[in-house]
């Protein structure tokens, strides 16, 4: 068996249309990327131009990659920190006060790696409220992380995280319940 690359490269994967939006986006993401550290509000803005859906009091640093925003959606008081990537060719929904730190990386498409002609495969990727995506962490494809669970720094996720639970590790694997003390 040999992979064919070449109908991989060949392959449709985009509408005319999302191409044009795609082309208006990197346009767009100059203006993103260039504002000040504080301009929240107007990041939003931009995000929610492009159809992402942004709750209220949402942070989202200038140095984060979002590929496509019209797959984005951001609950209140949650954040998006320095350098995140969000790989959002399939859906990824962040719930209330999340927090994705820096250099964290959510994934939501791969590849059928069982088709010689390697098609994109998307799932959708749902942190769920009160989550905290620790530092250079892989949330992979189709993942949900229960609510108040917490993926440590460096952690590589590629199955669901149990609600108010600690995963660290490459496979991430579960480390604590997280308690929640005042």
């Amino acid at each position: 068996m040999e992979l064919d690359i070449n109908s991989n490269r060949k392959t449709k994967n985009y509408s005319i249309a999302i191409l044009f939006i795609r082309v208006i986006w990197s346009f767009a993401g100059f203006f993103f990327k260039n504002s000040p550290r504080v301009a929240f509000g107007f990041r939003n803005l931009i995000l929610r131009l492009f159809g992402a859906k942004i709750g209220k009091n949402v942070n989202v640093y200038s140095s984060a990659t979002i590929t496509f925003p019209w797959n984005l959606t951001i609950g209140d008081w949650s954040a998006i920190g320095e350098n995140a990537k969000i790989y959002s060719v399939g859906k990824i929904v962040l719930g209330k006060k999340v927090t994705i730190s820096q250099n964290a990386h959510l994934c939501a498409a791969s590849h059928d790696f069982t088709d010689s002609s390697l098609p994109i495969v998307t799932k959708s990727i749902i942190i769920s409220d009160q989550s905290w995506i620790a530092a250079d962490a892989f949330i992979g494809p189709g993942v949900t992380i229960g609510e108040g669970a917490v993926v440590g720094a460096r952690s590589a996720v590629f199955k669901n995280v149990e609600p108010w639970t600690v995963v660290g590790g490459n496979p991430a694997k579960f480390i604590k319940k997280r308690e929640i003390t005042k």
